[in-house]
């Protein structure tokens, strides 16, 4: 794929992370608050095994953090980074608007 910013390719490893299920329902439950990978297990119907691994690449594409609190490690959610891949989503959808706008103009003055 050629002709994309680096940005781009963030847009794109992110959402993809962000294309599985349970992913989502870990940011989701993150969301509530930090939590270890034992904890979200529990609220989630996954192993802790498969937790720690969809962490793993929430954390690959910065969407989440760790923190430790004693000798647990904990996940936190990393809101800028999904606030930024929102404002990209949303250039991205205002320019095909404008492109959408122009094209109407087009066909409404043949």
């Amino acid at each position: 794929m050629s002709g994309g910013s680096p940005a781009d390719g963030t847009v794109v490893a992110m959402c993809s992370a962000l294309g599985d299920e349970t992913r989502w329902s870990i940011l989701a439950a993150l969301g509530e608050g930090d939590a270890s990978a034992s904890a979200l297990a529990r609220r989630l119907p996954v192993t802790r095994q498969a937790i720690t691994k969809h962490l793993a690449v929430l954390h690959e594409v910065g969407l989440v953090e760790t923190v430790q609190v004693g000798r647990e490690v904990r996940y936190r959610v990393i809101g800028t980074r999904l606030s930024a891949t929102a404002r990209r989503l949303d250039a991205i959808g205002a320019a095909w608007d404008r492109r959408l706008a122009a094209l109407q103009h087009v066909a409404e003055n043949l």
